[in-house]
Parts: structure tokens; C-alpha cells; sequence
């Protein structure tokens, strides 16, 4: 057992954090198209993906690695969540299952910044009950038919293309589900205003409808049936890769309590020398580095063709309750200035909150751990 990195994979993770630490901040609206052509420019947009389509296909655990140094080098979560969820939701499921056609005329635009994913599977009535799908895809010779609307699209209101789950046989169950590549300007495909959120708020989301939306048969992913399995495929990639981002903006999270009790002076002398405070953050540096040590098991199971259920939930659930405890820590002890709105400790709450619902909710992931453990 090693724990070092490689040198290629350290250069990368120096390389990422350097540069995005040095990125102007976003705004209060959403991210731009500016930035998230940054994104590309640095290799963000395609770490995973194959290398004859022009990404830069890494393994799970150096993709986690570089996504880690994004949530640490860059402090708005918002454009790190939306970059994470259009790479491993939409453009890795293509790359794994798309058509050879699919895949040379989507991914290039995909890791090069022209186009923006969103990954549309949440409905009103199917939030973590995703077998429980309304959308329809009805084979109308060689096209289907698209009809439903998913709502909590995140990047949907600007997003150029979308990864569509919908059921094409109900009456098999999560047999039934299949998936499509569905481009925005397609007749029939409605896009509603953002939501307003306050989580995440640089990420724009909202509701696609799809109405008699015509897609061609070839730009279903896998066989028809399969979106079971390319849904599991693609969670495994979010409850870990994905989760890495919260895993670098808590570590810097962390680093700015440490800083900020170190210097602060109470009493005539800083907060740190008390064990109340002092052993809050090791309490919060031992969840940190017990959420990592699950991550990297997880990658490692990935990229050893190994993938487990249960380690990718214990990483994601780790990982999302040690950002929000951290969040949660960083408020309290920034005292009255931790509840201003603009405070680095107040946005950090606000965004990882949803950190703990989205890719399956901690009760979720105690339920998949749990059948892990054969209980």
C-alpha cells in the first residue's frame, strides 16, 4: 500500500490549485460562459474521458484528485458543482455508452467548452425514487417521441444539450428506463426560467420540458432498458468525484478557521489556546482526513474495475456531513461575522447543505451501506 502520488498526478493537482486559486471570483449571478471556458482550458471538462476523443483519460482516484484542488483552489462551489455534474452525470455516461457517432460529435464539444450538460433525471413526484419516472420515450420508427418535464436540472437554463432518462416500457420497472442525448434547440424541448436558490446559486437550475420531442434512435446510450444501469454508473462517478470538490473546499474551509482562531484575540489572548476550540477542529480534521482515506478506496475500486456501491455511499456520506459539520463550525466560530450573508462560513453552509441530497440523500446512502453490510 502506497500512499504517495505519482509525479504526473501531484503536477496536476499542484497545477489546478495554483491556477484556480489565482481566478477573479464569481459574481452574485451566475457563472459565465468565460468561465467556464477557463474550466476547459485548464482540462476540467474532460479528465475522464478518452484520450481519442480529446480528454485526458484519468482513472477515478487522479479525476477525484484534480477535482479536489478545483473545490480547493476556487471558492465559489457553485461553478465547481456545475463543471462536476456536466462532466461525470452527462459526459461520461456518453462516453461510456454512446454510439461511436455520439460519442465524436458530442464529447469534443463537451471537454472543450462549447457545449454545457445537464443531466436530466429529477421529476416532482421521482427524487430518489428514480424508477418512479413519469417521462415517456415512444419508438416512432426510427426516432422517439420525448414527453415529461424534470425539474432541479442543474445548468438547465443555459445548458446546450441534456442527458434525458424516460421510460420506454413501463411495465418492466427499472427495466423500462432508458437514456438520450437530447441537443436544446431540438423542436419540442422547452426550457424554463432559473429557480431561485440558496444553495449553490452560482449553478443556475430549473425545469426542461420535453413536448412530442422527436430524438433520433441513435442517440439513446446503451441499449433501450439500460438506464438502470448507466444511472448507477454515473452515481458512482458523482459520490465520489464529485464529492471530491466538497472535499478541497472544506479542507480550505478548515485552513481558514485555523488562520482565523490563531490570530483572533479574545480575553487578551487568541481563541486557539482554548481546548473548546482547539479540539473542535481536530474533530473536524479527523472527519476530513477519515472521508478522504473512503474516497480514495472508492476511486481505487473504480479503477481497478472493482466498483463497490457501499464504498462510493460511505465516501459520499462522509464526505457531505463533514463539509456541512465543517460549515457549521466555521459560522460558530466566526461569531457574529459567520451569520453576515457575504461571510465565506455562511456561503460554505448554504452550499453544502445540498450536498447531503443530491446523488441520493445521507439516508439514501445509510440504506445502500446498509445492504452492503448484509443487513
Amino acid at each position: 500500500m502506497n500512499f504517495e502520488w505519482d509525479l504526473e498526478t501531484q503536477q496536476l493537482y499542484d497545477s489546478i490549485l495554483k491556477q484556480t486559486a489565482q481566478w477573479p471570483r464569481g459574481t452574485d449571478g451566475f457563472y459565465t460562459r468565460e468561465q467556464w471556458q477557463r474550466c476547459a482550458d485548464l482540462g476540467l471538462l474532460g479528465l475522464p474521458l478518452p484520450r481519442a476523443h480529446g480528454g485526458s483519460g484519468l482513472g477515478a482516484l487522479a479525476t477525484a484528485r484534480a477535482i479536489e484542488a478545483f473545490g480547493r483552489g476556487y471558492a465559489d462551489m457553485g461553478l465547481v458543482f456545475g463543471t462536476s455534474a456536466h462532466l461525470l452525470a452527462c459526459a461520461v455516461p456518453v462516453a461510456e455508452f454512446g454510439t461511436p457517432e455520439i460519442k465524436a460529435s458530442v464529447l469534443p464539444r463537451l471537454h472543450g467548452g462549447d457545449w454545457i450538460a445537464g443531466n436530466a433525471i429529477t421529476e416532482e413526484q421521482a427524487g430518489s425514487d428514480v424508477h418512479a419516472l413519469e417521462a415517456r420515450a415512444t419508438r416512432d420508427g426510427d426516432h422517439y417521441v420525448l414527453d415529461g418535464v424534470k425539474t432541479f436540472v442543474s445548468n438547465g437554463p443555459i445548458a446546450d444539450v441534456f442527458v434525458v432518462y424516460a421510460k420506454t416500457n413501463p411495465a418492466f420497472g427499472h427495466l423500462g428506463i432508458s437514456v438520450f442525448v437530447v441537443e436544446r434547440d431540438r423542436p419540442g424541448v422547452v426550457v424554463g426560467e432559473p429557480m431561485d436558490k440558496d444553495s449553490l446559486r452560482n449553478c443556475p437550475a430549473g425545469t426542461v420540458t420535453f413536448e412530442g420531442c422527436r430524438v433520433p434512435a441513435n442517440h439513446r446510450l446503451g441499449e433501450e432498458g439500460m438506464g438502470a444501469a448507466i444511472f448507477a454508473h454515473s452515481m458512482r462517478w458523482e459520490r465520489t468525484c464529485l464529492m471530491a470538490g466538497y472535499l478541497g473546499a472544506t479542507e480550505r474551509l478548515l485552513e481558514q478557521c485555523i488562520a482565523h482562531v490563531s490570530t483572533r484575540q479574545q480575553f487578551g489572548r487568541p481563541l486557539a489556546v482554548n481546548q473548546a476550540i482547539s479540539h473542535r477542529l481536530v474533530d473536524v480534521k479527523l472527519a476530513l482526513e477519515s472521508a478522504r482515506l473512503l474516497l480514495w478506496r472508492a476511486c481505487w475500486l473504480i479503477d481497478e474495475g472493482r466498483p463497490d456501491v457501499m464504498y462510493a455511499s460511505l465516501a459520499k456520506l462522509a464526505i457531505s456531513e463533514v463539509a456541512l459539520r465543517t460549515a457549521l463550525d466555521a459560522v460558530h466560530l466566526a461569531g457574529a461575522g459567520g451569520i453576515r450573508s457575504d461571510s465565506e462560513a455562511a456561503a460554505a453552509l448554504r452550499d453544502a447543505v445540498p450536498s447531503t441530497i443530491f446523488s441520493g440523500t445521507s439516508e439514501m446512502q445509510r440504506e445502500l451501506v446498509a445492504k452492503g453490510m448484509g443487513l
